[in-house]
């Protein structure tokens, strides 16, 4: 039986698409997600101020991607329209990164399956617990495969590098500066310079903050963990202001957690 003209076998055509995605998601900057003794964080070279990568979905849930911008906006803010549903029709505690891992590997999967051109990128979702041993990291790949991370994952970019040199210096339960030290050493090639703090995107899942568990990092604050110095009280929670309050960013504006 002879094959029609311009026949791919799906064999083919699956590896193709593969490809094709792992080129897209390889142009960008490595991310990077690790824990640390109270909490995951998230760190990202990105000179804009306006296109996130790492982004809040829910009270302990952040999100993370690589690749290309328009694709994973869409997957963030189908996943907080998904969140803000099920929180309001059921409970907020319904709302987990496992359901939302699942639901972005449903969406991933058959875009990969069923378009021509799969999505081109890869995501993170992460969930904070009431201890490290609870934390939940999930990283998706374009072709919706998900895995359960523990420690720290990297992802886009030059990853298995930026993950190899970031295997020599993480240590479970490090503190927030060290972990980010860590963070950036990895990202940085050796004998290189760091990016300036105006071009890091950095944020954290804070399990001693109250309620709202994300908190967005820049400015001072940045510039001082990455000196090595103590973190600013309200890290810790709105309620270190003394007022019970909100928190504040050091130039006393009002801080939502989200860098809004």
């Amino acid at each position: 039986m002879s094959m029609p003209f311009g026949y791919v076998s799906p064999e083919q055509e699956m590896r193709d698409k593969a490809d094709f995605a792992r080129k897209g998601i390889a142009r960008g900057r490595s991310v990077v997600v690790l824990q640390y003794e109270n909490g995951i964080l998230f760190v990202a070279p990105n000179a804009s101020r306006a296109l996130h990568k790492i982004s809040e979905i829910y009270d302990r849930i952040g999100f993370a991607a690589v690749g290309k911008y328009n694709e994973f906006e869409a997957l963030r803010l189908g996943g907080i329209r998904y969140a803000d549903i099920n929180g309001y029709t059921y409970d907020r505690g319904d709302v987990t990164a496992r359901g939302l891992a699942n639901l972005y590997a449903q969406s991933l999967g058959m875009v990969f399956t069923e378009s021509r051109k799969p999505y081109e990128v890869e995501l993170v979702v992460a969930e904070v617990g009431e201890a490290s041993s609870d934390d939940q990291i999930y990283r998706l790949t374009f072709d919706g495969s998900v895995t359960d991370e523990h420690g720290f994952v990297v992802m886009g970019g030059v990853a298995d590098t930026v993950a190899g040199r970031l295997k020599d210096r993480y240590q479970a339960d490090m503190t927030l500066e060290a972990a980010l030290d860590a963070a950036l050493g990895a990202l940085t090639e050796p004998g290189g310079e760091r990016p300036p703090v105006s071009q890091l995107e950095v944020a954290v899942l804070d399990r001693t903050r109250e309620h709202r568990k994300f908190l967005r990092l820049a400015g001072p604050r940045l510039e001082r963990l990455i000196a090595g110095a103590p973190a600013a009280p309200s890290l810790g929670g709105e309620e270190a202001d003394g007022e019970g309050g909100p928190a504040t960013a050091p130039e006393g504006d009002i801080d939502t957690g989200s860098g809004e």
